[in-house]
């Protein structure tokens, strides 16, 4: 069976022209790709994982102090439940939190960006949760840097357009499941809505890539690789060349079922007011292009959230 492959981010500084290649072609194949190499400390990636879990095992009436009705679940908490994969019957089975980009407040985005919300209930549940988000931030650019590359752009195209991303870092709990029988899975089939996703901790099985042929293809990560893979905004601004692969979170087999499931994606946005226009680098005879109109970030996110049901 194929795999997704697993590529040295250390080898853009070496071997630059064979490592974009390598990630164009890993991306223009299955959507996805594991990075290694990324030099993010396995203690700040330990710290985060250690306070969100905390979080998660608060009693239900104190985590929902930091539900924010109305707000989307844009920051702070969101119940068992909720999110529902497009065009799904049921929800998922997980639970969640969203940390936000750290904007001054009279930024021009501030009526967009919300501050973010810390449970005082977790020691140092904003230390490390801002920390990797950081992290996670700095790495996307330099996978966007090789991406640009690879289609012929500028390598720091991307810089000024996602210096005042909308991206979110998500912190889940998918909880035990305590029957055999239930409908849901842990995250239904779907895309991801924004540029690209880096997933720290899929070292857990259960995440699945649906490939060209229509088969799902599991991927676990091993030592300190980090999934990450195309969103919907990405795919549109590159008229599919990046597509973005339609992937789930299934539920375990026997035992496995019983026992809780974390993981941390981050997910890379534009500025709310990039106007996705499909790239004429991207548009060919064999290509044409699939959309003729564009819109902007923030206008599609929001299109995008109500289809999941978060607004």
């Amino acid at each position: 069976m194929r795999q997704v492959p697993t590529l040295d981010i250390r080898r853009y500084d070496g071997d630059r022209a064979a490592f974009v290649a390598e990630l164009g072609a890993a991306y223009r194949e299955f959507g996805f790709c594991c990075i290694s190499g990324h030099g993010i400390p396995a203690a700040l990636i330990d710290g985060a994982y250690d306070a969100f879990k905390r979080f998660f095992a608060l009693p239900v009436d104190v985590k929902m102090k930091y539900h924010v009705p109305g707000g989307g679940g844009a920051r702070g908490y969101t119940p068992f439940g909720v999110e529902t994969a497009k065009d799904s019957r049921y929800p998922d089975l997980k639970e969640f939190w969203h940390i936000g980009r750290e904007i001054p407040r009279d930024s021009r985005y501030a009526g967009i960006m919300a501050p973010n919300l810390w449970p005082a209930e977790v020691p140092g549940f904003r230390e490390h949760g801002y920390g990797l988000y950081q992290a996670l931030d700095r790495l996307g650019s330099r996978v966007l840097r090789a991406l640009a590359l690879h289609i012929g752009l500028p390598e720091r195209w991307f810089d000024d357009k996602t210096d005042f991303g909308n991206s979110i870092l998500r912190p889940i709990h998918y909880p035990p499941i305590e029957r055999g029988d239930v409908p849901n899975v842990r995250a239904g089939a779907h895309e991801d809505i924004n540029l690209i996703t880096l997933l720290v901790g899929a070292s857990a099985e259960g995440l699945e890539v649906l490939t060209r042929e229509g088969r799902w293809l599991p991927i676990t990560t091993q030592g300190d690789a980090i999934v990450v893979n195309i969103g919907d905004m990405l795919q549109r601004l590159t008229n599919h060349v990046y597509p973005s692969t339609t992937h789930r979170v299934v539920n375990p087999p026997g035992d496995g079922a019983r026992k809780p499931r974390y993981s941390v994606p981050f997910f890379l946005h534009p500025n709310p007011d990039f106007v996705i226009d499909v790239l004429p680098s991207c548009v060919s005879a064999d290509n044409p292009s699939r959309y003729p109109e564009p819109i902007t970030a923030h206008g599609y996110l929001q299109q995008r959230l109500r289809e999941i049901r978060l607004i």
